[in-house]
């Protein structure tokens, strides 16, 4: 036999293995969608056309911080217009001399969340969410300060069978990721077990306290959720990665000029406190006692007004100077944090024999105390201007 023969019957030999693999893995496909349709074992009645939402309470989706104003987005289309942030920068800086201004970049970036963790704010079986799911869809992906990808869906699909997919893409970088449904009723709500979805938005936030989003971690959001997107029969409506880059260091940048702390210090007139009595002194006023050796100072709310600093370390027997601290764009307005944090101030002046004074051992009257509150007021009007309300869901989670 020659060698021309054996090449023909060697190239014989590679077509047909090629056309089995072909029709192998055609079968396949066509099995996948079969089991895709046909997943359920019993005559699902919320797969009809006419079904309505369940009622029951399920598990959701990291569902976000409940309770703030959010702006009414419209997810029928992904929307990418520049937000307007308004000016960049406040006039808290103005206060140098009289109370510190401290970037929070570093306390951001330390408490990022385990990609592993459990998912922040899950509702447990059995019990009744706070906020309607519309009102959670808002505050879940925001068009300001999310970059929101559409998902077509090959057809209605049940939250128990997508969630296991969506649960694996959490975050890219420090930047989480939400999805949020069209639901049969018509609303955009969280995936909920038992939920049935014709539609799906997924959001990344464009920005943190301490970086944009980038184009390395957009690469990876993008190869992901593709992948995401195969597994549960789905077609992303990828955005133009230029413009979102864009949108993200703008966003950055408004957070970056308002990422503001204010602190007032008590400096002891005399010997410094011991510890034992200094932790009781605190409790009585109100404060409690985190695991890190900080106290806050509970707004009644859920949420925290302030936090006290005895600037030593946990096993310390004693000191001689507090720092209060402000955190500015994560506390409401009407909560008065300033006003509040000052009146703490002068209390523990009476009870610790101690004098209010700024980072240069200067103290603080109650001239520049309320100078320093006119700037505090500017600055919540110029949040309020940006539409990021100091202290609201998409302010929590730009300076969480």
């Amino acid at each position: 036999m020659t060698d021309f023969q054996m090449s023909l019957i060697a190239a014989g030999g590679v077509f047909v293995v090629g056309v089995i693999t072909y029709n192998k893995w055609q079968e396949y496909k066509a099995r996948k969608t079969v089991e895709r349709a046909f997943a359920s074992d019993h005559d699902d009645v919320l797969m009809r056309s006419g079904a309505v939402g369940v009622d029951r309470q399920e598990p959701v989706l990291d569902v976000g911080m409940p309770g703030a104003e959010a702006m009414e987005p419209s997810f029928g289309a992904p929307t990418h217009a520049a937000p307007d942030l308004g000016a960049v920068g406040g006039s808290l800086a103005g206060a140098a001399g009289t109370a510190s201004v401290a970037s929070a970049a570093s306390a951001a970036a330390s408490a990022t969340a385990d990609p592993l963790a459990p998912l922040a704010g899950a509702v447990p079986p059995g019990e009744t969410a706070g906020p309607a799911p519309a009102e959670v869809a808002e505050s879940l992906v925001d068009p300001l300060i999310d970059c929101m990808i559409p998902l077509a869906l090959e057809g209605a699909a049940r939250g128990d069978k997508i969630l296991p997919s969506l649960l694996k893409l959490r975050r890219v970088g420090n930047k989480p990721i939400h999805f949020i449904g069209l639901a049969v009723s018509g609303d955009w709500e969280p995936i909920v077990h038992g939920g049935v979805y014709t539609e799906l938005q997924a959001g990344v936030q464009m920005a943190t306290r301490t970086t944009a989003l980038n184009e390395l971690e957009y690469s990876e959001l993008v190869t992901r959720l593709r992948a995401v997107a195969d597994e549960i029969g789905a077609e992303p409506a990828v955005p133009d990665m230029i413009e979102v880059m864009s949108e993200a260091r703008t966003l950055h940048k408004f957070v970056a000029g308002h990422d503001a702390q204010l602190g007032v210090n008590l400096k002891s007139n005399g010997p410094a406190w011991p510890m034992s009595t200094l932790i009781g002194a605190l409790e009585k006023a109100g404060f409690d006692v985190r695991p890190d050796g900080r106290f806050a100072m509970p707004d009644g709310h859920g949420g925290v007004l302030f936090t006290l600093s005895t600037n030593v370390n946990m096993g310390a027997e004693n000191t001689d100077r507090l720092t209060l601290l402000l955190d500015v764009p994560c506390v409401a307005p009407d909560r008065d944090g300033f006003g509040a944090m000052v009146r703490c101030a002068k209390d523990l002046v009476g009870r610790l024999d101690a004098t209010i004074v700024d980072d240069f051992e200067q103290p603080l009257l109650d001239a520049s105390l309320e100078e320093i509150a006119g700037q505090v007021k500017e600055f919540y009007q110029e949040m309020e201007a940006s539409d990021i309300p100091a202290g609201s869901t998409r302010a929590l989670r730009l300076f969480s």
